[in-house]
């Protein structure tokens, strides 16, 4: 190719036949490319060290046939193309520069089954024959005054949070109150009705084979989250946890709550206090993020020298008056979607050879 500034051979080679010319200089490039690369014309998401100069109908056509759970009724996707450029960049660097940030429940776990609700960490302790039954009232009369909040578009998030540091915390009294024994933590997840989603084994195992580190941020409890992917079977060394986590003393009760409140809202700052957990997977600068709030979309905020990020969000309750605020946020909305398939195909795809 010539470069049209100076008459010189530009630094850019094309492999015949193939949908990408690499560049090797960006002072190389045109000066009538560049101006469109300027005014953000270039495709989007960029995949370093290539940029497209032919079409791309080709890669999307294959990213739609390799990935056709992206056309399952529950999926919802307000840019196509985009997902579907974020998906090739992503399969051509591969796993080995993939991390994925997710929420745990309502997300990794089931929202229902069978037209029941399926717990969440803070559920089970709740409901279990550890709490009494005036406990249980106020706990559950909690639940029906905060939550409508949590969902409620009409608020804003600046307006949920002063709601969400009021439940959690109130919540979080109570249970100390009850005297939990540490001891009997096993047993009441074992005896919980909690259910993670339809293909977790897939989802674990493949994060687990493929080297991507899967970093979990609740505004659950950490004891119980824990418990609950260990008892599945798929605690596997790849998994770091950020939670609430209970405070026992010497006899094993529980007499608060370790470190800083974290809520559905305010992930953003959690995840900042976390960036040099991110630091050490510099290489990892594509990233997934999956939640099931809005509070979620902010979980990604401590990662640095990040290149793409795909955010998947499932949408599991008020999906009529909620659906267009998650499509402005996430970039695929799962629409009632029980299960992992779609996430497993993405990352399927992802490591499958080049």
């Amino acid at each position: 190719m010539t470069d049209l500034r100076n008459g010189q051979s530009a630094a850019v080679s094309c492999v015949h036949g193939s949908l990408f010319c690499k560049i090797h200089s960006l002072s190389a490039l045109p000066h009538k490319l560049l101006s469109y690369s300027l005014k953000g014309s270039l495709p989007h998401p960029f995949c370093p060290g290539e940029i497209v100069l032919k079409s791309s109908h080709k890669f999307d056509e294959l990213v739609r046939n390799s990935v056709p759970e992206l056309h399952n009724v529950s999926v919802h996707i307000r840019d196509r193309k985009k997902v579907e450029d974020t998906l090739e960049c992503f399969r051509k660097g591969g796993p080995s520069r993939v991390q994925v940030i997710s929420d745990f429940d309502m997300t990794l776990t089931r929202f229902a089954y069978n037209g029941t609700r399926v717990p969440t960490c803070h559920n089970i302790i709740d409901n279990s024959r550890l709490i009494s039954e005036e406990g249980k009232k106020k706990l559950k009369d909690l639940l029906n005054t905060y939550y409508p909040i949590e969902i409620d578009p009409a608020f804003t998030v600046e307006e949920k949070l002063p709601f969400m540091v009021e439940w959690w915390t109130k919540a979080h009294n109570f249970l100390v109150a009850e005297k939990i024994q540490k001891s009997q933590i096993t047993r009441v997840v074992k005896e919980s009705n909690v259910m993670l989603r339809e293909g977790f084994e897939v989802f674990f195992r493949q994060l687990h084979k493929n080297g991507i580190p899967l970093f979990i941020f609740s505004a659950g409890i950490g004891d119980i989250l824990e418990e609950v992917i260990r008892q599945a079977g798929v605690f596997y060394s790849n998994i770091t946890v950020v939670s609430n986590y209970m405070d026992f003393d010497g006899n094993g009760i529980l007499q608060g709550f370790k470190g800083d409140l974290i809520h559905t809202y305010n992930k953003h700052e959690g995840a900042l206090k976390n960036s040099g957990h991110f630091e050490k997977l510099d290489d990892k600068r594509n990233v997934i993020l999956l939640g099931d709030s809005l509070g979620d979309l902010q979980m990604a905020d401590g990662v640095e020298n990040m290149e793409n990020i795909l955010k998947i969000g499932y949408l599991n309750d008020k999906v009529d008056k909620l659906r267009g605020q998650y499509l402005e946020g996430y970039d695929i909305v799962l629409e009632k979607d029980e299960t992992l398939n779609v996430v497993n195909a993405i990352l399927q795809y992802i490591s499958a050879q080049n």
